[in-house]
């Protein structure tokens, strides 16, 4: 026997039942689209309850908004400046139109029946609900293809669960990491076809293609995707050539379409590590097309010289990218500003490393990484026991490298859990087999019971929560916190400004979003890395003593300047320089160039107008 078997359906997909309820939920349409309209239904229901917005919490949810209304006000497709942010001339983004798109639709159509603002809350309501069909229907062809019909259900079961307790796929939720789920998915689901059906894999290409355009962020996760793809086309050969050959092709043509549907043309040249640019636009079209040439010409090779065929791919991948986009190599951030590195970046929650959560949010870390560890353990020990070994390798080498990603910025933790579902649910299904031929153990039922807790990463959170609570742990104490900090960027906070000739607005960079969505003003910071200037700017303004502070303020043209004691970068920006303006200010000490804005007794934010001296 073959240390690496082929991968096997362990069930019939022909032994199903004719009818009735139980046989529509043998099949897998009916039911991808039970499940995935119940839990539509029950995200909608709980997420509107007590909804006070349209809008997801997160900065990028408001920003794509933005976004979107620049897009539908008759900016261009190509174009990607956002004009209102950052230093004059504004700051060029790194989002996709793509997702632009579909969302500007929905806001159109929907605006010719509604009022604009009605228009887009149900089209923010829409969009992220939508994802979920595409993101179930791929889990349940990954566990059918693993583990039979009992695999489809327990991976849709554990994939809802994932779906409810997270937030990715709620009303308000449009920034693209739902979508980038949804992608991660489909890729993980078509290797696995056990028949090396020419169109999984070309799906796989596609939604390869799509995850790069769309966002860096996926970058890895599809590096590893086409890496599985080429070894095991040196493994098998003529075998797997028509599923090389196709995720090949689908990879190079649909990388190229889109980068000329959505790179405007005085940017081809540009390399930039954060988007589709000429950087990955030519690794993923070159690899693929190496691929793609190899696997029609070299499939009946020898396995030894497939695998050195395989190297002179890797080799030829690598040279062009030393060449073409040796930047890109590296961090991503690695140009970030030391400064902004201190006061912004290890402040962003979904950056920080798991060394960051352990020092000030240790009981978060199950959440984040037990479940998928624990897939981890289980695919090094199914493969120790060569069951079903090419099944778990290839889930073992995905998950590894999100996991590892995770390990360096939380928000890879989304991928890694995701995908830990698949071996998580065959031990699932071996366990309940055991436990149901022995009843009476009560020693298999509770490791099986224990079994289904541990793959659930909300269950881990919930213990987390616990454990702190008993404990009294101080981070516990600040969960307020937020609360304050929402209070600086609320509708009502910023009304003082429609008061105020329209002009240029500094601010905490938590504030920027919601200054741009809820009124015309350009302001000066938004935390986006690529608005550097901006950013460094209101830092300056805030901890530079006032006199020095004005220069800051007529250098970049500032008409108005916004104080939240609440914010917590104002906070930490005070406590750092006491003399600063930000400090001096909470003390009720305001600069002869600053005039308040009158405001409501318990509002948040103290704008000020800012007048120059006169000399």
């Amino acid at each position: 026997m073959n240390a690496v078997q082929p991968i096997t359906n362990t069930s019939s997909a022909t032994d199903i039942p004719s009818g009735g309820i139980r046989g529509l939920l043998m099949r897998l349409w009916p039911t991808v689209i039970a499940y995935s309209v119940i839990l539509a239904a029950v995200i909608v229901v709980t997420g509107l309850y007590g909804a006070t917005d349209y809008v997801g919490p997160d900065n990028d949810d408001g920003m794509r908004l933005v976004e979107v209304r620049d897009f539908l006000a008759g900016q261009g497709w190509f174009d990607l400046m956002q004009y209102r942010l950052g230093l004059n001339g504004g700051t060029l983004m790194h989002w996709s139109r793509l997702i632009d798109l579909p969302i500007a639709s929905l806001i159109w159509f929907f605006g010719l029946f509604v009022p604009r603002e009605t228009a887009e809350a149900i089209a923010l309501g829409i969009w992220p609900i939508s994802l979920i069909l595409p993101a179930m229907l791929a889990m349940a062809v990954a566990g059918r293809r693993i583990g039979g019909v009992a695999g489809m259900h327990i991976s849709l079961g554990l994939t809802a669960l994932a779906i409810y307790t997270g937030n990715r796929f709620a009303p308000g939720a449009i920034d693209h990491h739902n979508a980038q789920l949804a992608l991660v998915a489909t890729m993980t689901a078509m290797l696995l076809d056990p028949n090396r059906r020419g169109w999984s894999y070309a799906v796989a290409g596609i939604a390869a293609a799509i995850a790069i355009a769309i966002g860096a962020e996926t970058t890895p996760f599809v590096a590893a995707v086409c890496l599985t793809v080429a070894v095991l086309w040196a493994w098998e050969g003529k075998d797997f050539a028509v599923a090389a050959q196709s995720f090949g092709l689908a990879l190079a043509m649909m990388i190229s379409m889109l980068f000329f549907a959505t790179v405007p043309p005085r940017l081809y040249s540009m390399v930039t590590c954060d988007n589709l640019s000429l950087g990955y636009y030519s690794l993923a079209a070159i690899g693929g097309g190496l691929l793609l040439f190899c696997a029609m010409f070299a499939s009946g090779l020898t396995t030894p010289l497939r695998f050195a065929a395989l190297a002179v791919i890797g080799a030829g991948v690598l040279g062009s990218a030393v060449v073409i986009a040796p930047q890109c190599l590296s961090d991503p951030l690695a140009g970030l500003d030391p400064m902004l590195v201190e006061l912004w970046l290890r402040n962003v929650s979904e950056a920080k490393s798991i060394f960051a959560l352990a020092r000030g949010e240790a009981f978060d870390i199950g959440a984040f990484y037990a479940a998928g560890l624990f897939g981890i353990a289980v695919c090094i020990f199914r493969i120790v026991q060569r069951d079903r070994v090419q099944i778990h390798l290839v889930l073992l080498f995905l998950l590894a490298i999100s996991w590892a990603i995770a390990l360096v910025q939380v928000r890879g933790s989304t991928f890694s859990n995701l995908i830990s579902i698949l071996p998580l649910a065959l031990l699932i299904i071996d366990l309940r087999r055991i436990s149901n031929s022995d009843s009476e153990n009560v020693a298999v039922a509770f490791v099986y019971v224990m079994t289904v807790l541990a793959s659930v990463p909300a269950a881990w959170a919930v213990g987390g929560g616990l454990i702190s609570l008993q404990m009294q742990n101080e981070a516990q104490k600040k969960a307020s916190e937020p609360a304050k900090e929402k209070t600086c960027a609320s509708r009502e906070a910023l009304a003082p400004l429609a008061g105020l000739p329209v002009g240029v607005v500094s601010a905490p960079s938590e504030m920027g979003v919601a200054i741009l969505r809820f009124t015309q003003n350009r302001v000066l910071s938004a935390p986006y890395h690529r608005n550097q200037g901006g950013m460094l700017t209101e830092l300056h303004i805030g901890m530079a003593e006032p006199q020095e502070a004005e220069a800051f303020l007529k250098g970049a043209g500032i008409t108005t300047l916004a104080f939240c004691p609440g914010d917590p970068q104002t906070r930490q920006l005070a406590k750092l320089k006491p003399g600063g303006l930000y400090a001096q200010l909470g003390k009720g000490n305001i600069p002869s160039y600053l005039e308040p804005v009158s405001k409501a007794a318990d509002a948040a934010v103290q704008f000020f107008r800012y007048r120059p001296a006169t000399n």
